[in-house]
């Protein structure tokens, strides 16, 4: 089987997005899907206002309808909203071709965190670009909820995964309790909640981004480490006694398991992504008052932590996605049912 997948979001950033993209891409070309990434990579772009790590792109006229004979693909996935995906939508409605779509982010909130932007106007936007597609992909079923009273139709559950050999426990050095924070720092995160509270011990942010600077300066106290990645990342996670999240516009929060996978507790609001992330009183806990949250985590038992994120698999996840792709073409859907059970064999 085929895949072309579209995204504007890709790798150098460093997100749950790319994340989820490139760990799904691997997974499915081991089981003999042939992926090709469309991606602003090699395309003229200017940054995304106010996110300048997100490049908007467009490929020259023509340039899709190049790829995508040459490429044949037996379906087609449109992963973001942004111009490269539009891009790929109009060309998938000139062509009459049915393609599948994700809603990653929350963008409406997001875009309403730094301009007086409505709701009502960013959600219609994303219903008309979703609304084209044979199938829309989310992650979890509160957001999927949330999604179908905005109106959003076709909507198919795709979970996450964590890698749980590179996001493992490792000893600690003491036992001074450390609460930790991952991920964009930027306004929508809300990683201000966190660092403004009272709480024993020490305060770490891991991640960058445009609110880095203001709040570096106004809470000295706390430790910003930027950007990490690989073991690096799983190290310094790992030391943590609690992963703060205090995001109250994310999907999912991929971050939460990647703590847990290092046996760290999450302490979280009670919004969409922590309610489908975290058990709660074993996982982490959830409280409208984040600092009791975070108390209340120091006493889990990072063992039933850990063993929880052992049963989530980027294999899985992987595999839910395939059984939800649609046929570019009708007549291609016996070979997409095919490709579906040759990799749920293997």
């Amino acid at each position: 089987m085929r895949l072309a997948l579209i995204t504007d979001a890709w790798e150098p950033q460093t997100n749950g997005v790319v994340s989820t993209l490139r760990h799904t891409c691997r997974e499915l070309e081991a089981r003999g899907v042939e992926v090709l990434c469309v991606t602003p990579r090699g395309f003229p772009s200017v940054p995304c206002p106010s996110y300048p790590e997100l490049r908007l792109s467009m490929p020259p006229r023509g340039h899709l309808d190049r790829l995508f004979r040459e490429f044949r693909p037996d379906a087609l996935h449109i992963a973001t909203e942004g111009t490269l995906g539009l891009a790929a939508r109009n060309w998938c409605l000139r062509n009459r071709r049915r393609f599948s779509t994700a809603y990653h982010t929350q963008f409406p909130e997001y875009v309403r965190a730094r301009w007086p932007i409505p709701l009502g106007v960013s959600y219609r936007y994303l219903r008309w670009f979703h609304g084209a597609a044979s199938a829309t992909m989310v992650s979890t079923p509160s957001m999927r909820e949330v999604l179908a009273q905005r109106g959003f139709r076709r909507l198919r559950h795709w979970g996450r995964g964590v890698d749980t050999e590179l996001f493992r426990p490792q000893p600690r050095r003491d036992d001074t309790p450390v609460f930790t924070c991952l991920g964009r720092v930027a306004v929508e995160k809300n990683v201000e909640a966190f660092l403004a509270l009272d709480l024993p011990g020490r305060k770490e942010v891991i991640g960058d981004g445009p609110a880095r600077i203001d709040l570096q300066r106004r809470y000295p106290d706390a430790v910003f480490h930027g950007t990490l990645r690989g073991e690096a990342l799983a190290e310094r996670l790992a030391a943590a006694s609690v992963l703060m999240f205090p995001s109250r516009t994310d999907t999912f929060g991929l971050v939460m398991l990647e703590a847990m996978a290092c046996g760290v507790p999450v302490a979280a609001y009670p919004v969409t992504g922590p309610v489908d992330v975290i058990t709660q009183g074993v996982t982490g806990v959830m409280d409208t008052d984040l600092r009791v949250a975070a108390l209340a985590a120091l006493a889990l038992d990072r063992d039933a932590v850990r063993a929880h994120a052992l049963t989530r698999s980027w294999r899985a996840s992987a595999l839910e996605f395939l059984g939800n792709l649609v046929p570019a073409q009708t007549a291609l859907r016996e070979r997409v049912r095919r490709g579906r059970h040759a990799a749920a064999a293997s």
